[in-house]
């Protein structure tokens, strides 16, 4: 985490929280299963800490639930993420603990891209090339250090 007199983005914009999804008697029945949908994804990701700042992803505008893609036939899992600045340079640690988040929350059949939204950071292709790569990806995530700041960016707030 930055200090905060170093911070990229000293005041950043903010934006409101969705209200929280009503959970029907349907998705409480145990012996249904449930589709894993756009809206589930946002829900585990829109409370991720960001790096920077004492707040979430969803309330920087980082994630957005239109920005985010689920083919349940096919596996596969798809989120656009909008750093505040662009040359923020905690883009790929961003998109690292969404990718962590949701490879932590759904089963192991999906396949998860995360990836910024196009035309909104100066370094997107480079960091869609890291965020893509399973190896780079996991020999981040064997560095102490880089798996602690995931970690406090996952973390749930007082």
């Amino acid at each position: 985490m930055s200090s905060p007199d170093r911070l990229q983005n000293a005041n950043p914009q903010l934006y409101g929280r969705t209200s929280e999804r009503e959970v029907t008697p349907e998705e409480l029945n145990e012996d249904v299963e449930d589709a894993i949908d756009a809206r589930e994804i946002f829900d585990l990701v829109r409370s991720i800490n960001d790096p920077e700042h004492p707040l979430t992803l969803e309330e920087l505008n980082v994630i957005e639930q239109s920005r985010i893609t689920v083919d349940e036939d096919n596996n596969h899992v798809s989120v656009e993420f909008t750093p505040t600045i662009p040359h923020c340079s905690m883009a790929t640690l961003i998109g690292l603990s969404i990718r962590v988040k949701l490879l932590r929350a759904l089963p192991t059949r999906f396949k998860v891209d995360v990836h910024i939204t196009p035309g909104t950071h100066q370094s997107e292709h480079a960091v869609n090339k890291q965020l893509a790569d399973k190896e780079r990806v996991a020999a981040a995530l064997e560095n102490q250090h880089l798996l602690e700041v995931v970690n406090q960016c996952l973390s749930t707030r007082n």
